[in-house]
């Protein structure tokens, strides 16, 4: 981004005559000169002030769910992009031994109690929530609707930016059998939809894959993970059969999830709406802005 800096600079033109003009100078190596027509009219320089721009505000993110298999990554991904980041999930600070856990800021707190957030969003720019778990019906409805609901309104009341929310795609019978828990995603989309027309944005993976951590153990996941990516990739089309199109959605990568969730919810540009598989994988294969 170029800084563009104006300052009143005293020069001597070819007449001998002593002028005082605005002058833009940017990082191009031009001036324009708002006192003629002309661009880049030489002049002396007599006398300059040295310019001291200020650095673009830190941006301070909140991952909610931020020690899950999905929130840790883009806790991990947040921070390699120099961002200020904290955390707030119902066991607070992360379990896991690793060196980056230490950089961030752990709230631990329940998103079914209003005042869980209040000190959480001080100061945050942008949210992103991956919070969301199984069960009966009614408790994935809470876990899934009901919970993020209630941080979409939170953040929208304290003036935060840009919410990102980690949702699902549809399996088709899947919707059915679960219907809790889809109830719930997209009664929580709807709301960010709402509260948050211009900064919302929401990713709808399918099957997540990558490294697992459950205790000291680790679960490569990728192992069938990433070939079945490579293979449904080249199978889109099959997306369009009635009743089992779902079925053929390709997984994805938890780095490339966390990589375009920390992207949507920095980049001004990165459009509002729903975005889907597809979309994630094009996305992550993009370079960062």
């Amino acid at each position: 981004m170029r800084t563009i800096v104006s300052r009143l600079i005293k020069f001597k033109s070819s007449t001998a005559q002593t002028r005082f003009v605005s002058a833009s100078y940017s990082g191009g190596g031009r001036y324009l000169s708002t006192d003629s027509n002309k661009i880049d009219e030489p002049f002396n320089v007599e006398e300059a002030e040295t310019v001291h721009v200020p650095p673009p505000p830190t941006e301070k993110l909140l991952v909610l769910g931020g020690n899950g298999f999905v929130g840790s990554h883009v806790c991990k991904e947040a921070l390699n992009r120099g961002l200020s980041v904290s955390s707030l999930s119902r066991s607070g600070k992360s379990s896991l031994q690793e060196s980056w856990a230490t950089r961030v800021t752990w709230h631990q707190g329940n998103l079914l109690s209003s005042d869980s957030l209040k000190d959480a969003l001080d100061g945050v720019t942008s949210v992103i929530s991956c919070v969301g778990g199984f069960g009966s019906n009614s408790y994935m409805y809470k876990i899934n609707g009901t919970a993020n609901i209630n941080a979409i309104r939170a953040a929208s009341e304290k003036g935060v930016k840009r919410f990102v929310y980690i949702s699902a795609a549809d399996f088709g019978l899947a919707n059915y059998l679960l219907s809790g828990y889809y109830e719930g995603k997209r009664a929580a989309e709807t709301e960010l939809l709402t509260r948050f027309a211009y900064g919302g944005i929401i990713l709808r993976p399918g099957f997540i894959y990558g490294t697992r951590s459950v205790g000291s153990m680790k679960i490569p996941l990728g192992v069938f993970g990433s070939p079945m990516e490579m293979v449904l990739q080249q199978a889109k089309p099959l997306n369009q059969l009635p009743l089992v199109g779902h079925l053929f959605t390709p997984p994805v990568n938890v780095e490339s999830v966390a990589k375009v969730a920390v992207r949507a919810a920095t980049d001004p540009v990165f459009p509002p709406g729903i975005v889907d598989v597809h979309g994630i994988q094009r996305y992550s294969q993009q370079k960062s802005r």
